[in-house]
């Protein structure tokens, strides 16, 4: 058995909802995060299993783990499990993966197997944050007068501000990776302890 296990078409009619389409606007981030991994050379970018196994059971694409990784460090999502949870309910996440629901293990092993990837993917999707003009690196210029003025210094940027920002967004995604690596490892002991119990009774 080859290739990849493959999600629904977001064509597909239903009774409800009618199209995963329809419930992502065009202007919605998910979409930036689909347009983004689907452009984006995977393989160049350092991530592995880009050809699908020839036995055992078909993997999922690394594109699909991608964009859950994504969407999670976009939406706060702490840890592996809640991350399939996630995949399982929430109508943005369907439309990522293509209805496609990782399990917690196949998520978790995503993230070992290419963490450094990961934060490159993640300062490319900066970077391209940047060109779309959610992050703009422009310098502005003022005339020589002073006004008196409320504000706050945390709302005015100069380039090396902006740099600066950039650098911290680029870290905050490897702690992001660091987070999400210990949640699993305390949840998986967790797991294990409960199961024990269990079979000790």
């Amino acid at each position: 058995m080859s290739g990849y296990i493959e999600g629904i078409s977001r064509d597909q009619v239903t009774l409800s909802p009618d199209r995963l389409d329809d419930w992502i606007d065009d202007d919605h981030p998910a979409r930036v995060i689909e347009a983004f991994v689907e452009a984006m050379d995977l393989a160049g970018t350092g991530f592995g299993h880009m050809s699908p196994a020839q036995t055992g059971r078909p993997s999922y694409h690394p594109s699909v783990l991608l964009k859950l990784f994504i969407y999670g460090y976009l939406n706060r999502i702490p840890s592996s499990r809640r991350l399939e949870r996630e995949a399982g309910r929430n109508v943005e996440v369907m439309w990522l993966t293509r209805r496609l629901v990782p399990d917690h293990k196949s998520i978790a092993d995503f993230r070992k197997d290419n963490g450094s990837a990961i934060r490159k993917a993640c300062a490319r999707f900066v970077e391209l944050c940047r060109q779309i003009g959610v992050l703009s690196g422009g310098n502005f210029a003022i005339d020589g007068s002073k006004f008196k003025a409320v504000n706050n210094r945390d709302r005015n940027f100069t380039s090396s501000k902006i740099e600066l920002r950039i650098s911290h967004l680029e870290a905050s995604a490897s702690r992001y990776l660091e987070e999400m690596g210990r949640a699993d490892a305390l949840q998986q002991s967790d797991a294990t302890l409960r199961k024990v119990t269990r079979l000790k009774e």
